[in-house]
């Protein structure tokens, strides 16, 4: 099984800066690198890290990208004086040249191309190139805003020719439109390029037309170039998760990438004075563990802008503790989108409908008469940047502590369980009495020995769970949705204020919905009639798997499900699947990991004991954070799209990230 997350790191990359007074571009420094690297190893992340050895890029590799005489162009920098090397950046937009350039650049490039050969190879599942300098706004023929080779865009057509990949996806989450690969592949139907950026209506750099949600691409490739644009600043945690949710995800489910490049840009995090944004770094932990279920797990972040050190070394640090598998701390802030993300989010659905199965349901109409359209913009967001290093301060300290890296898994005695690497059997186990006490409101005609011996199996793990002494619990049952009822009131005794309970399959039993906010539960059943929902906190949607290749459930989960979940943010998560389940095993295998972005990854999953594929593929998950390949997609059958569709209608008045639409 292929495992480790890789590291790319070299101080020679920092051997250049700027040699003359030029404000616009200060900014891009070489302590970007080393302070990025320091908190890794404060944090002990380097060393649970695969380091790779960086090389150069050869002129061949360069040239796959690159015109031979935009080349020679760098090359010939080596050997300019200063003045010369002034003349030569003027050409270009917000660029500059010293005399290390040209190597630290051909260092940056091999470094990208060293990270694709270990992923694409097996030597590592993912990893992170921090790298300078950075490239998704360099052209075939020039530099461009501090960029000299591109360094995903090569890497991307490297993949293609080494090997043979015919679908790469590009997050560019960096808070600048990266042109530079737009333009490159705007016609390429083999690469998905997804960007959100600061744009406010064409006035921030690069202040291009073809930056906004309408240009999505040219001839084969149109409906390939994503461009999701923020009209104002400010945009946070709840807007990123948001874009992810409604836009990428859905697209890039369907897409099925063979491989994840991000050009990881930190200039979208909070105090970062380019971005002007207010996403604190776990965010980008969600992100980066939102992006790991694609292409089997293959995912490469190249380092691209951030220019406070701070807010870019910690949102660095938790991307590379997210890639190493270590649970994703909760998001802070309330997760209410803002209306001027929610009328980007809904142009850009609107412009790529026409090309993707799972934006076609919603009939999205345009909004054309922007709200923010001739506002000016307001005053900075975080100016000082003292005041932005305390809040980080503090604001790490408060981050909930990493839980043990262990699964809990429980069985009844006669069941004997393969364990992997990291997951330990529970042994304790209540008193029957205290079982019998445990159940004592539920239905006793449903009681028998077998229930109740995996009730009392479940109860001193669901107390560890609770408490944070494991990170998440496997448990067998005879029914599932009885054992899911007794855990949610059992977890509310010990303290958990919110609990997600999510039934899938003909259920017997569901916990107790009370006004009070404490629990929601969520049913995903097939043939069964459904109840009518009457609570925010009680939700049914009626969904089956057809008999035909492919998965159509991505649509439930990144329509309904997730953003439900994330409004709600959970403390723990029960999931209880019965026998009856009308998913697939990979369905749920899905769901399951990426719930695991929630609730400190504390999920108890309940899987009744005959259900052997669904129990090794959640150990699979849970235990070794496992990637599996989860498409094709396929478009759901009219009668679950109408099921979810009045779901919808009542739950996002209640629940604001099931908002895709600003009307």
């Amino acid at each position: 099984m292929v495992s480790g997350t890789a590291l790319v790191y070299d101080e020679e990359m920092m051997n250049y800066r700027l040699l003359w007074d030029d404000p616009e571009c200060a900014i891009e420094v070489p302590e970007r690198l080393s302070s990025s690297y320091k908190r890794l190893q404060d944090y002990d992340l380097v060393n649970r890290c695969v380091l790779l050895p960086v090389r150069e890029a050869t002129e061949e590799e360069i040239t796959l990208v690159h015109s031979p005489e935009y080349l020679d162009v760098v090359k010939s920098t080596q050997t300019m004086d200063i003045d010369e090397l002034k003349k030569t950046s003027k050409k270009y937009t917000a660029a500059y040249f010293h005399q290390n350039s040209y190597r630290c650049a051909k260092l940056s490039l091999g470094g990208t191309l060293q990270l694709v050969d270990a992923v694409m190879s097996g030597d590592a599942q993912n990893g992170m190139a921090l790298i300078r300098p950075p490239g998704h706004h360099s052209q075939r023929s020039e530099s461009n805003g501090f960029c000299v080779f591109n360094n995903v865009a090569v890497a991307a057509e490297y993949a293609k020719i080494k090997y043979k990949v015919q679908r790469i996806l590009i997050v560019d989450w960096d808070v600048h439109h990266g042109q530079g690969i737009q333009y490159i592949f705007e016609d390429d139907p083999s690469v998905l390029y997804f960007s959100w950026h600061r744009y406010e209506h064409g006035s921030f750099w690069p202040n291009l037309s073809e930056s906004d949600y309408d240009f999505i691409g040219k001839g084969r490739g149109t409906g390939f170039n994503v461009n999701l644009p923020w009209n104002q600043i400010g945009m946070g945690n709840a807007d990123y998760i948001a874009a992810f949710l409604h836009v990428l995800l859905p697209v890039a489910f369907e897409f099925n990438p063979e491989l994840v490049l991000v050009s990881a840009g930190y200039d979208s995090g909070i105090g970062d004075p380019e971005g002007r944004m207010c996403a604190t770094p776990e965010c980008f932990s969600h992100l980066t563990h939102m992006l790991m279920h694609l292409a089997g797990g293959k995912l490469c972040m190249i380092l691209e802008g951030g220019y406070h050190l701070r807010s870019l070394s910690e949102s660095v640090s938790m991307t590379v503790r997210t890639l190493l598998g270590d649970p994703v701390p909760r998001l802070s802030g309330n997760m209410t989108p803002c209306y001027s993300a929610l009328e980007s989010i809904q142009n850009a659905r609107h412009a790529h409908s026409p090309y993707w199965k799972c934006l076609f349901h919603d009939e999205t109409r345009l909004v054309q008469n922007i709200s923010t359209k001739g506002l000016s913009a307001p005053a900075p967001l975080h100016a000082d940047a003292s005041a932005v290093d305390e809040f980080l301060e503090n604001h790490m300290k408060i981050l909930h502590p990493t839980p043990p890296m262990t699964t809990l898994l429980v069985a009844p005695g006669e069941h004997t369980l393969n364990l992997l690497a990291g997951a330990h059997l529970e042994e304790s186990t209540a008193t029957t009495e205290q079982a019998i006490h445990a159940m004592s409101v539920f239905n006793q005609d449903l009681l028998n020995e077998n229930l109740l011996n995996s009730v009392g199996k479940m109860l001193p793990a669901l107390e560890k769970l609770v408490n944070r002494k494991t990170r998440n619990c496997i448990t067998l049952s005879p029914n599932a949705s009885l054992s899911a009822a007794v855990a949610v009131q059992q977890v509310l005794r010990l303290g958990s204020e919110r609990v997600l309970c999510i039934l899938i399959g003909d259920v017997d039993m569901k916990p107790e919905i009370t006004n009070d906010g404490k629990t929601m539960c969520l049913t995903i059943s097939g043939d069964k009639m459904l109840e009518k929902t009457i609570s925010q906190f009680q939700t049914f949607i009626k969904w089956k798997e057809g008999p035909h290749e492919g998965n159509s459930f991505f649509y439930a989960l990144f329509r309904f499900l997730l953003p439900l979940a994330y409004s709600y943010q959970p403390d723990l998560i029960t999931l209880a699947i019965e026998s009856s389940r009308s998913i697939g095993t990979k369905d749920i295998a899905l769901l399951t990991s990426l719930l695991q972005g929630l609730a400190d990854g504390a999920i108890l999953a309940i899987v009744t004991e005959a259900d052997k594929d669904v129990i090794e593929a959640l150990s699979n998950v849970l235990v070794s954070c496992a990637s599996m390949f989860f498409g094709p997609y396929k478009p759901p059958a009219k009668e679950c799209i109408q099921s979810l569709t009045q779901e919808l209608t009542v739950m996002q008045t209640y629940w604001s990230m099931l908002q895709c639409l600003a009307n």
